[in-house]
Parts: C-alpha cells; structure tokens; sequence
C-alpha cells in the first residue's frame, strides 16, 4: 500500500548530490525535525521533469520556504552525479538532490512505476509531499503522464 497522509517516512539509504561529491544519508534521519517540500521526477533530463517538475520547484523556492518549509528535495531513481549535473542545469542551489539509485526509497515508499516500455527500468512514480519532522501531512501522485498535482504551484496552495 502506498505512503499516505500521517504515515513516517521509511528509513531506507539516499545519496545527498553535492559539489563536493555524493554524501550517504539516511531517510529518517535527514527529514527529522525539518519541514520539507519532497518531489520525485520519474527521471533526471527527461522531458516533463526538465522543462516543468524541477524548474518550477527552482523558481518558487523563496515562495515555499517563505510558507515555513526548510528545505525543497528532489527525489529519483538516478545516480547522485546525474542529480547534480542536471539540478546544476535546470534547477538550482534551493533544491536539494538526493539519489534514490537503487530505487529503495520509491519502493519503500508503493510508488514505483515500470517504465521498462521506454527503457527506463523500475523508477519513482512523479508525486510531490511535505513531510514535517518525519511524516507526511500532504501526499500529491500524479496519474500516469500527468503533471498537475505535484507541481510547486499545487503546493504551493496546499501551504496556504
């Protein structure tokens, strides 16, 4: 069953992209005791995630931390050196890269899709959440080759 409102995050291993190299992390460890505006992207330099999903999510970074959000993360199943090179081409320094290489973390979560039919393999689904001090308190999936609901503006109007 997928992660739902009131749920904990899984405790599982991310890498934290830096420019300084990859950075191990642990899930539970990272979103304690932060308000963070979590997004995943199906993959790095693709076409929805490239030109809309990170970008939008680059341009209202001041508006969603203005809304008592710590930090923006971006989540996928992509190594962290990709994550890097592609936040240092379409996002920027507000959003946080943490790799999901392995797809642990999207399978942890139920939201995995099976996007082999394009040569993509088993990656996250696209969906956006704030997660407050470890657990989730808005949930946002979208449909298959949506993108509406996990858009910062979306979010946005969740934090009112």
């Amino acid at each position: 069953m997928p992660i739902n409102k009131g749920d904990a995050i899984p405790d599982v291993k991310l890498v934290k992209a830096t420019a300084d190299g990859p950075v191990p992390v642990q899930s539970r460890d990272y979103f304690a005791g932060k308000k963070i505006a979590l997004f995943s992207v199906p993959g790095a330099f693709t076409p929805t995630c490239s030109a809309k999903h990170l970008p939008g999510f680059a341009e209202k970074a001041d508006d969603i931390k203005g809304k008592g959000v710590d930090e923006i993360v971006c989540t996928a199943v992509n190594d962290a050196f990709v994550l890097e090179a592609w936040n240092e081409r379409d996002g920027s320094g507000d959003v946080t890269m943490l790799a999901d290489g392995n797809g642990e973390f999207a399978q942890a979560l139920d939201l995995v899709m099976d996007g082999s039919g394009f040569g993509l393999g088993q990656r996250g689904q696209r969906w956006s959440m704030i997660v407050d001090d470890g657990t989730v308190t808005q949930i946002n999936v979208e449909k298959p080759g949506d993108f509406s609901v996990s858009s910062a503006d979306h979010l946005l109007e969740q934090l009112g």
